[in-house]
């Protein structure tokens, strides 16, 4: 396997865009991310693209996405792994460069989830699990699954509605930092905790929004990283796992196995410790994600994500910044493009380009975390400077 880099990044503007349709919203990113590296559409000899789907008429959203972008007739494949589609599109990227495939390629995520009414919305998400036997019979919902990973960790660890609004407190104060985010305003504890119920404990400023959006990485070769540009920042790790779409085979609801798998195969592939990484991102679906993904992702012991939060170690100065681009709850969450967007933050922090939001680098690591569905799928990247 070859040394691989990212030598490009492109973002669009998360939000409800009604200015523009799919092809694009998709080609903000790729625009962003060619002129990033300086590089051509004639350049990219293989896209990945990710994208859940399901929300407009599209059926092969992937080819007008690239086609309006001009990518054709570069090799094309379209990725899904639920919410993690944009990083199974970054790792199909990644590898056709590692492999020796092509020299260069290029991860495109991009959703428009907007154009179905927030009832769709809410069907389309909770079919994504086991459908006849939780939706169609209990009719759970995505904020229910995850309501019940929140209510197990409360009685187990003694976690409270507080701390989940603690969580949308940070990611709110740096949503409003990101030019790129969906919610631009801070909020308070207080707000959180006055805001309506959506399933117990979860509060509406507990979940992410519903939002369109996009974003592009390219990979580089060694030898052709070193020629685009003077920064590189290099895949230093991948992990993916996967577990049961049934919920009620699950062997506990304080984790996600998944992540704990993933992350393990990382971290060795990687060659570090949790204690290593400089700033994280990771999939704060909902505001108890983000304090289950601390535990999993070896941050912290298991049992003390709240306290995490609570003692502040996960801004910016402690002893771990997670999601300091305002995280999925308050940048938004276009399903395919979450993925994408996370590699293009970290990218963005290991070059030392945050503007307000940069962290101080110590080693110069940071870390991806990206979830389908509840643990249904699950990637974990480091990238190194």
């Amino acid at each position: 396997m070859r040394k691989v880099a990212v030598v490009g990044i492109g973002h669009s503007r998360f939000g409800s865009r009604d200015d523009v349709n799919l092809a694009e919203l998709g080609f903000e990113a790729i625009k962003g991310a060619l002129q990033d590296a300086d590089l051509t559409q004639k350049d990219i000899p293989f896209v990945a693209i990710g994208t859940f789907g399901h929300w407009s008429e599209e059926l092969l959203p992937g080819i007008v996405v690239a086609d309006y972008a001009g990518l054709n007739p570069a090799g094309l494949m379209r990725c899904e792994a639920a919410c993690a589609t944009g990083s199974a599109a970054a790792r199909l990227a990644y590898l056709t460069v590692a492999s020796g495939m092509e020299d260069i390629a290029m991860a495109v995520g991009v959703e428009k989830m907007t154009e179905v009414d927030t009832p769709s919305a809410v069907e389309l998400i909770g079919r994504a699990a086991n459908y006849f036997w939780e939706f169609e019979n209990f009719g759970v919902t995505f904020p229910g699954y995850y309501a019940m990973h929140a209510t197990a960790h409360m009685v187990r660890f003694g976690t409270k509605e507080e701390h989940l609004a603690m969580v949308a407190v940070k990611n709110h104060r740096y949503g409003a930092l990101n030019p790129y985010a969906h919610f631009q305003r801070e909020i308070t504890v207080e707000e959180a905790l006055r805001s309506r119920i959506i399933a117990w404990p979860l509060r509406l400023y507990d979940c992410c929004p519903i939002s369109d959006g996009a974003a592009a990485v390219i990979f580089a070769s060694e030898e052709e990283a070193k020629e685009i540009t003077d920064t590189p920042v290099w895949v230093k790790g991948m992990g993916v796992a996967s577990d049961t779409a049934n919920m009620n085979k699950r062997e506990t609801y304080v984790g996600l196995k998944a992540t704990a798998i993933a992350a393990k195969q990382a971290y060795k592939m990687a060659s570090i410790e949790p204690a290593d990484v400089d700033v994280a991102v990771v999939h704060d679906c909902f505001t108890i994600a983000e304090i289950l993904a601390y535990e999993d992702l070896g941050f912290c012991e298991k049992g003390k994500g709240a306290k995490l939060i609570q003692e502040e170690e996960t801004y910016i100065g402690g002893k771990i910044p997670v999601n300091v681009d305002g995280g999925l709850k308050a940048k938004g969450h276009p399903i395919g493009a979450t993925g994408c967007s996370m590699f293009a933050e970290i990218t963005r922090q290991l070059r030392g380009d945050a503007g307000k939001r940069q962290v101080p680098l110590k080693k110069g690591i940071g870390l991806i975390h990206n979830v389908g569905g509840t643990g249904h799928y699950c990637y974990v990247s480091i990238l190194g400077r």
